[in-house]
């Protein structure tokens, strides 16, 4: 399941995993996905380890921000993916 946290000026909706519990440990895939002609840019980051698992039509540049976010927002997102999500999604 995915859960709303936030969506960025252009339409970026950013979203967030429950808690997935391994073997490894926790973890929390952080979704990014905007809309656009024909379908949507997505990627998508695994937390704790910032390994991008999938990325289309985002550019270096947006995908450096995106780890930036995940990075600054990484304690929320295991916070909130352990509760199951939070509404706090608006526009910034």
């Amino acid at each position: 399941m995915m859960y709303p946290y936030i969506t960025l000026e252009d339409e970026t909706l950013i979203t967030h995993s429950h808690l997935i519990e391994s073997v490894n440990g926790k973890s929390v895939l952080v979704h990014f996905e905007r809309p656009v002609e024909g379908g949507f840019d997505m990627a998508r980051c695994c937390l704790p380890s910032y390994e991008w698992v999938m990325r289309d039509g985002y550019s270096d540049i947006e995908i450096k921000n995106f780890e930036n976010i995940a990075k600054s927002n990484s304690h929320l997102f295991f916070k909130y993916a352990e509760l199951g999500g939070a509404d706090i999604a608006k526009i910034i």
